[in-house]
């Protein structure tokens, strides 16, 4: 495990007796063995010396000064060390000597149904390997797992460190989209219980939750295609060609997550729709059996309102009259409820 980067000895007290917060984390690589990990930031131009070590950095929310400095050890453009403190896009942005890499980790937020992308900027320089990120949100301890989990392809160098670092990064977009992937299907398989009477909305509020977190899916994946297959140009990154075919299986699993996010995008569209369709045909139901008693209303309705004009009638202020105008009531309301009840009105 890379040993923090410390600020000065440790004294007796008790809060000098804690651990120092992890800012940094560096390893430096010869010929597949790693010779050294967790030396500061004023050791890298001395390891670079020696044209067969690669070296990786790490600088968890980095202060402008230690920008400067990584700046001043490696050469870096200005306007690409700007971008460590903005949010960019997963992009690949070239200069003179070195190349920046913009990419984004993602974890799944329980419960939202929202995705959380954590920004990663690397400088890729020829022997070096310098990864940014704000916070501890981003899980550079797993990456660094990886990699001596592959320690055999350690002798690769800055091929080897890259590809660890993009792999497992596509790698979680399919932790992720697996997760949207269990929610939407169960959204569908409950689509018509969650669009009953009693549901109050909740499948709708859900499939617009779960869009949303595929917008953001779709933002921080589709544009890795492209930054993966940069990378796999030599003119961008030199490699090993020994590398090559995992760069491709990294390529092959950043279109399978593009093209995952697009099917779960358009399925949660059918969703939605088939809930509307399921709404609109619920209140069309309702409608029917609506005017349906309100035809068998009309009949007593206008009887008796027929009957209220004082026009003299058959039975005319006798018992038979009053008969009639019930018979006429109940019997013409019975024949339109039997006959909207065949019709499946009511």
């Amino acid at each position: 495990m890379d040993e923090p980067g410390g600020t000065g000895p440790a004294s007796d007290t008790a809060e000098a007796a804690a651990p120092p917060p992890r800012t940094w984390r560096s390893r430096a690589y010869s010929n597949g063995a790693m010779l050294a990990h967790g030396f500061p930031l004023a050791d890298l131009s001395e390891w670079l010396e020696d044209d067969n070590v690669t070296v990786w950095l790490d600088l968890s929310d980095p202060t402008p000064a230690q920008m400067e400095e990584l700046g001043e050890e490696l050469g870096l453009h200005e306007l690409a060390i700007e971008d460590v403190y903005q949010r960019q896009r997963p992009k690949i942005d070239r200069y003179e000597g070195h190349n920046v890499l913009s990419a984004y980790a993602v974890r799944f937020a329980e419960g939202s149904g929202l995705l959380h992308p954590i920004m990663i900027t690397a400088f890729i320089t020829p022997r070096a390997l310098i990864t940014v990120h704000q916070g501890e949100e981003f899980p550079i301890d797993a990456v660094t797992r990886r990699w001596d989990e592959s320690s055999d392809l350690a002798k690769h160098g800055l091929g080897f460190l890259l590809y660890g670092l993009i792999d497992y990064i596509v790698d979680g977009y399919f932790d992720a989209l697996q997760t949207f992937d269990d929610i939407v299907e169960d959204l569908s398989d409950n689509i018509f219980e969650q669009a009953s009477a009693k549901d109050n909305g909740y499948g709708m509020r859900r499939s617009f939750e779960l869009r949303r977190g595929l917008l953001t899916a779709r933002r921080v994946i589709t544009p890795m295609r492209e930054v993966v297959n940069t990378l796999m140009r030599r003119d961008v990154c030199p490699m090993a060609s020994e590398m090559t075919p995992y760069y491709q299986d990294v390529y092959d699993h950043t279109l399978r997550a593009a093209e995952w996010t697009d099917n779960l995008r358009d399925l949660i569209g059918t969703i939605r729709e088939t809930y509307l369709a399921i709404q609109s045909n619920r209140m069309n139901l309702i409608m029917k059996k609506v005017t349906s008693w309100a035809a068998i209303i009309a009949v007593p309705t206008a009887v008796t309102g027929w009957y209220g004009q004082n026009l003299p009638y058959p039975g005319f202020d006798t018992h038979l009259g009053f008969w009639t105008s019930t018979g006429l009531i109940i019997g013409i309301s019975v024949a339109l409820y039997l006959t909207f009840r065949r019709r499946d009105w009511l």
